[in-house]
């Protein structure tokens, strides 16, 4: 299974762009998308930017990922 992975644009520069993906910073390939700009979300994948998202795009990703981790379970 192929998982991307929802961030927010920090910066960018020659092609690369430095993301936050939920705290974590690290930089990435930007080639794919043309008019990015900081403050953009984007879903990563192979550490490659391939498709600018919404912010709700985001925070929808990050919850799912979040109940996948095991943050939703109850005690059983």
């Amino acid at each position: 299974m192929c998982v991307g992975l929802s961030a927010r644009v920090v910066s960018i520069e020659d092609g690369t762009a430095l993301i936050d993906a939920s705290g974590a910073k690290r930089k990435v390939s930007a080639d794919l998308i043309d008019d990015l700009e900081p403050g953009d979300y984007v879903m990563v994948h192979a550490g490659v930017a391939i498709a600018k998202i919404t912010d709700t795009d985001a925070d929808e990703s990050r919850k799912i990922m979040e109940s996948l981790d095991g943050n939703g379970e109850t005690d059983h």
